[in-house]
Formats: structure tokens, sequence, C-alpha cells
């Protein structure tokens, strides 16, 4: 998915269709403005009329034209460079939207993580009761698992109720953080190749083009030296890891779902490599948020405050247990 998103982003409208509308092949910028730095390939113009593709609408959507006024808005009230205006507007939206869902996702698996003592004994008794009963009546083995499955489904979906945490309410941050990072990407190509509705336009692409810093001055530039877009995939894969150390005896679909994601990890370096720097930019700074924000939900200190229960898996030197399992896995080894 990642591949065709970033393939679209890059994808532009063939030259026979533009010229057929009487469109120009990139769109000519104002007098004084900066010419853009991508490819002329990869500046396909994402507000042309009738157009028509999901892309279009999406670039054009409110909430990519919400992602821009924020962007916009940031830029205007700091007076930042464009790289410091992306990386507090990442630090602003990560820090009020994202941290306190990911707060309450570890709220909800504490509170699931606490019910598994009570789910097994009521499993072992229920068990018990349905041998009993299919031994009486005399109930094939198929029919007394089915039994036994229906009534621990209703009896675990009455624990959730009670204790008010069905696992699903955990799945809100993907929710909102996935569609968050789309919304702030396509803004950013928006800007960086001046495929943008706003009156800003090109005036906004000028500024990028002269707004990075260090080995990236021109946001709308490729980063040539891969230095941001090999950062996005280590600082993804250090969370997987994390999250992989945190986990222990993790079932075969756990595994799979960890090891897909550290393939999504690797593939996100080189499609951090096709897109404007001002989008690798915003990758790296909302991979290294996600990053601490999972490090500072393991503090006890943290948790406490944000009322997270207590579970048998919670530790009192959480820091300390990670390094020395990251010791043991990747250096002791070996």
């Amino acid at each position: 998915m990642l591949n065709r998103l970033a393939s679209r982003w890059l994808r532009p409208l063939p030259a026979l269709r533009l010229r057929a509308r009487g469109l120009p092949l990139v769109p000519a910028p104002p007098s004084g403005a900066k010419a853009p730095c991508l490819p002329v390939w990869a500046v396909a113009s994402v507000s042309a009329a009738g157009a028509g593709g999901w892309y279009e609408a999406l670039a054009a959507s409110a909430p990519v034209r919400g992602a821009e006024a924020v962007l916009l808005g940031t830029q205007a009230a700091t007076g930042l460079p464009w790289w410091g205006s992306i990386l507090l507007t990442t630090v602003a939206v990560r820090g009020a939207v994202t941290l306190p869902l990911a707060a309450y996702q570890h709220y909800i698996l504490a509170k699931v993580e606490n019910l598994q003592p009570e789910i097994k004994n009521i499993a072992r008794h229920l068990n018990q009761e349905v041998a009993v009963r299919a031994n009486q009546l005399g109930w094939s083995k198929r029919f007394a698992r089915l039994t036994y499955l229906k009534n621990m489904r209703r009896f675990v979906s009455e624990l959730y109720v009670r204790d008010n945490c069905h696992p699903f309410k955990a799945t809100v941050l993907v929710w909102i953080q996935l569609p968050v990072w789309i919304f702030m990407s396509v803004a950013l190509r928006n800007f960086s190749t001046g495929a943008t509705n706003s009156e800003a336009g090109f005036s906004v692409q000028e500024q990028l083009a002269t707004g990075g810093v260090l080995w990236f001055p021109d946001l709308t530039a490729l980063d040539s030296t891969w230095i941001l877009p090999v950062s996005v995939g280590v600082v993804n894969l250090l969370i997987v890891e994390i999250f992989a150390l945190q986990k222990i005896g993790m079932s075969r679909f756990q595994m799979y779902i960890t090891h897909f994601v550290r393939v999504v990890s690797v593939l996100m370096i080189p499609i951090a490599a096709t897109v404007p720097s001002s989008i690798a930019l915003y990758w790296l700074c909302s991979s290294l948020m996600g990053l601490s924000q999972n490090l500072l939900l393991r503090s006890p200190g943290f948790r406490q405050l944000c009322r997270i229960p207590l579970t048998k898996s919670d530790s009192k030197t959480p820091y300390k247990d990670l390094f020395a399992a990251f010791h043991t896995k990747f250096i002791s080894r070996k």
C-alpha cells in the first residue's frame, strides 16, 4: 500500500491527456518565483480540472486543506523557517492528539491484561461444566466444543462490558493517527510541488525551496544524501524492536505482524527517497515523536499520572530492563 501511495504521489498525468485539455505540463510560476526543484515527471498537477482520480480528490479534500491551514498558521504565527514549522507542527499534533490516544490505548490494554486471570478461571470451570453436561446428554465432541466457545465468548464479552475495556477501543489510535499522517503528508506534497488551490500556491513552494537546513536546504527537492530516508527507516525499526522486546512469548499472529511491520519500515527508506525533503522530514519528526511516546509510556510515573492500571508485566525499572533485553538480543549473542 505504501509503495502504491508513493508512486501515486510521483505519477504524472500522461502528456497527451494534459495537452488535450489545454493544460501545461508544469504550472508556470509567477514572476520571480523559483521553478520546481523536482523533475517534471514528479510535478503532476493535483488541482487539474477534470483529473478525477482518487488522489486528486484526496489532495483537494477538506482534511488536507485543514492540514495546509495548520502548517501555514504555524509558520505565520512563529515566523520560523519551514523546517522549524514542520518540526513544531509535528510535535504539537502528536503531543495534543496521539499522545492522549496512546495513553488511552495503554489504559485499555492494561485493563484487558488484568482480566486474564479471571478469564482463565472462567474458562477452566466452563470447560469442566461442558464436559459433565456432554457426558450426561451424550453430546458429540464437536457440539461440546461449539457450546464451550459460544458461552466463553459471551462471558468474555460481559467482562469487557463490565470493565469498559473492549480491545477494539485500543485501536482508536490507529484510526486517528494514520489519517492525520496521510493528510499532513499530502498537504506538504501540495506545497512542495505547487499543486494546491490555495492562494499561497507557489509562494509557499518558493519558501520551502529555501526553508531547509543542514544538508537539505531545499525542502522541495529529494534528499540526494539519503540521510532523511535512512533515518526514517532506522527510527521505525527501533520502534518495532522496542515493542518486540517488550512482548514475551508472542503468538504466531503477533510474530507475523511484527515481521510485516519490519518489512514496511525497511520499505519506507526507498519510498522516503522519492518524495520531497519536506515530507521525509515530517515522516522523520513523526517517527521520532512516536519513539519518544513509546518510551514515555513505559515510565511508571507517567503511567500513574495517566491512571493506567498496574499489571503483572509492569516493571519498576523499564528502561534498565529494555537495555538489558536489547543487549542480550543484539550484542551478547554475537
